[in-house]
Parts: structure tokens; C-alpha cells; sequence
């Protein structure tokens, strides 16, 4: 990459299955990295500086302090697959607002926020594709997802609230490829995957590679603002299902609710219900066209990359 100064990016939730991926990418490319994560990674490239610390705690703060960064890469945020709900507030929620307050005290340029598309929402009324202007239904649809929503509108506030900052919310479609792990990944693990019958609703998803090429990508173009980002066009879910392996359940959505987590159904929320009956398609065009991103991976690589990881 062709760059006079060699920018120095902090990344946080560098042990997760897309920060190892982002980290080893920002090393090949001639950043300098640094990695903060409670999880620990037993071998990280050579180059990373990695802090074992986490992001609301003192010690995260003095990582910016000492080492000043350049750039944010915030991805240290959890689902409703991972942690329980207190938990994932004082996560999502407090990890977001600590990476912007110490990112303005202490001269960091850029913040990109890797949010998730699932801030719009599934239901029956919504549209067929959402511009980053919809607002976020997943708080009513999808009550599971209020934390996410909610550091999604932080780190979106701080467009005006730290303009200081060069502030990005990358909202991504579900990701899927080889690390076999995600919110999509959990809903696919199992040998079956339940369908609402009468419903066979699209699904958008992304490669892990292409994920990490959009990111690097807003940070060589220092793009600010708000963008959905998402690769090949969406498939439906049976389509899903048969490509990646699994077989296809259709059951009445009232049965569905009480076999969640048995019979080889994955355990998901009862909520989550309304994922397997209407979609979440995002219009990627402004990304596209302020960063010139093109995903490399089509829809069946990336359904067989899942498969035959």
C-alpha cells in the first residue's frame, strides 16, 4: 500500500474470528497494530502488539494514552448467542461510548464502528431494501437487539458530538466463510434449520474476506458517515440451508417456539422467529460508490466456503 506515514490502528475485539482476520490484513498492508481483547490469543502475528485488557477498564485507557493510535477499528461487541443481557449492555453499549471518549482525549483520527444490518429489523411492513436513512425497528421487533442498536446510534451521534473525529458506522450483512463462527454461522450449525412454513425469506450475507476489504478500505479512504455494506446478492433461505448442508424443517411457527434448542434446531430466541419470515436487505450503493469496494466472493463461494470449512 502506498502511503508516506505508516498509520498506527488499535483494534478492539482483535482475538474474535474477523479481528485476527482484519489484524493480519492491516499488518500485510503496512499498518502498524494494535490489538485489545479480554479473550486471549496464544499466537498473534508477528508485529501486533496485543493488551490483554478490557476496553471499559482503566488499563484500555492507558493503551491510548501511551501508544496514541491513529485510527479505531471498535469490534469488540457481542450478540444474543453469546453473552446474557446485562451483560451485553454494559459491552455493547459501555465498550462503544469508552472507545469514543478516549479516542477524543487522546488525538485519535478515525473511529470506524462495525455495526450489523440487523438494526433495521424484520417485519412484515418493512421495505424491500433499507437505505442507511431507515430508522431502527429491530428495538420493537427484536428486543434482544436493543444493545446493539443502541451503540449503533451512539457511535452514529458522535458524528456531531465528536467532530474532532472522523466518525464511520459500517452496518455489515451477516458474514459467513470459513471461521464457521457469527449470529449466521449459530443459526446454521446444527444438522436442521427451521423454516416458518409459508415463508422463505431472503437472506443477505458477506464473506469474511470481503468484511474485512470493506473495512480496510474506509480506513485508506478516511470515509465518514453512516453505510450499509454488503456483498452478492441475497438468497433464500432454502437456497441457504441446501447449499451450506443442513435440511430444511417447515413447521408451523407456534410449533417452532417450543422446539427451539432440540430435535437438532439451534437455540435461538423466540424473537428471532421473525428473521426465518421476512427479510433484511440493505442498499449498499453509497459505500460502493465512495469506496469502490466489489466483493470478490459470490453467494455459492461463500455458502461453500461455510460448508466445506
Amino acid at each position: 500500500m502506498a502511503r508516506g506515514l505508516v498509520v498506527k490502528v488499535l483494534v478492539t475485539g482483535v482475538a474474535g474470528r474477523l479481528g485476527r482476520v482484519l489484524a493480519r490484513r492491516l499488518l500485510a498492508s503496512g499498518y502498524e497494530v494494535l490489538g485489545v481483547d479480554r479473550r486471549p490469543w496464544p499466537d498473534p502475528p508477528r508485529g501486533l502488539q496485543m493488551f490483554g485488557v478490557d476496553i471499559r477498564k482503566r488499563p484500555a485507557e492507558e493503551v491510548f494514552r501511551k501508544h496514541r493510535p491513529d485510527a479505531v477499528v471498535h469490534m469488540a461487541t457481542v450478540t444474543h448467542f453469546t453473552s446474557r443481557a446485562e451483560e451485553r449492555y454494559r459491552i455493547n453499549l459501555g465498550g462503544t461510548r469508552a472507545v469514543f471518549d478516549h479516542s477524543h482525549a487522546y488525538g485519535v483520527q478515525h473511529v470506524v464502528f462495525v455495526g450489523r444490518h440487523t438494526y433495521y429489523g424484520a417485519a412484515a411492513d418493512s421495505p424491500l431494501y433499507h437505505p442507511e436513512a431507515n430508522p431502527p425497528h429491530a428495538i420493537t421487533t427484536f428486543p434482544e437487539l436493543a444493545d446493539l442498536v443502541a451503540a449503533d446510534l451512539y457511535a452514529g451521534a458522535a458524528l456531531w458530538n465528536y467532530e474532532d473525529l472522523t466518525t464511520t458506522v459500517l452496518r455489515f450483512a451477516y458474514t459467513l466463510g470459513p471461521s464457521r463462527r457469527g449470529t449466521l454461522a449459530s443459526f446454521l450449525r446444527g444438522p436442521a434449520v427451521p423454516m416458518v412454513m409459508g415463508f422463505d425469506p431472503l437472506f443477505q450475507f458477506m464473506h469474511d474476506e470481503d468484511v474485512v476489504d470493506a473495512i480496510v478500505l474506509t480506513l485508506d479512504k478516511k470515509l465518514r458517515g453512516v453505510f450499509n455494506v454488503a456483498g452478492p446478492q441475497p438468497v433464500p433461505l432454502s437456497l441457504l440451508v441446501e447449499v451450506t448442508g443442513r435440511k430444511p424443517v417447515s413447521l408451523p411457527e407456534p410449533l417452532i417456539k417450543h422446539m427451539l434448542g432440540r430435535f437438532g434446531l439451534p437455540k435461538i430466541p423466540v424473537d428471532a422467529i421473525a428473521h426465518l419470515k421476512w427479510p433484511i436487505v440493505v442498499e449498499d450503493k453509497p459505500f460502493r460508490d465512495a469506496t469502490g469496494f466489489e466483493h470478490r466472493f459470490d453467494e455459492d463461494q461463500t455458502m461453500e466456503s461455510f460448508r466445506w470449512a
